[in-house]
């Protein structure tokens, strides 16, 4: 019979006595976490027939508070030409007042002022996609952890292809885009990640 110590054996005992202190959770761990590698980003050509530009909460109350939205205007507006030119469908988020670069500000019938981070909720985005036969759509925007995340990963779930350009969309700090990129790229749901492209503003063509 084999040596017990309050009814566990006593081998058991030894092992977990020997067993390394572990933190007690991710918090306590978080600054040994080992980042991934960079996303590989990839050049896109794209059916102007079949896409949709969605430029998603730049306007003067959210883009022009934070500097790097700012930054990433004149990136949204090379896809926005591009797009305008080939005959795209263009959505915004934000009113044409209200738009942070009046010089592409939306046009009537191109825009919807709603809230939240997924546009699909209480909205027509839906509708207004499947009318035009949408199967790609080209997600910019601010803030990334929000509207990047959940208006993606909506048109993913919907089965659209989403193109993500990093330099399009912002966030209050670097740290929230590399998560929004890493969570659109490998790091969310499978019918999310399989079906976006990671990219740059000159990477895209119509």
């Amino acid at each position: 019979m084999r040596p017990t110590l309050l009814g566990v054996p006593v081998l058991a005992c030894m092992v977990i006595a020997a067993a390394p202190a572990r933190a007690s959770d991710i918090i306590d761990e978080w600054g040994t976490a080992k980042v991934p590698p960079k996303p590989e980003l990839k050049a896109v050509t794209l059916d102007p027939n079949t896409t949709a530009v969605l430029l998603l909460d730049l306007g003067k109350g959210t883009c022009a508070m934070r500097p790097r939205c700012i930054a990433s205007v004149p990136n949204a507006k090379r896809i926005h030409d591009a797009a305008r030119a080939a005959g795209a469908m263009v959505y915004s988020t934000s009113t044409p007042q209200d738009f942070i670069d009046p010089s592409f500000a939306p046009k009537d019938g191109e825009w919807a002022n709603t809230r939240g981070p997924d546009k699909f909720l209480g909205s027509d985005l839906e509708a207004r996609l499947k009318a035009k036969s949408i199967q790609t759509v080209v997600v910019c925007g601010t803030s990334a952890q929000g509207v990047v995340i959940g208006t993606g990963s909506g048109s993913a779930q919907r089965g659209l292809k989403v193109i993500v350009p990093v330099d399009c969309m912002s966030s209050e700090d670097l740290y929230m885009e590399q998560y929004a990129a890493w969570h659109m790229y490998k790091g969310g749901p499978n019918v999310v990640t399989a079906n976006t492209t990671l990219t740059r503003s000159t990477m895209i063509k119509f």
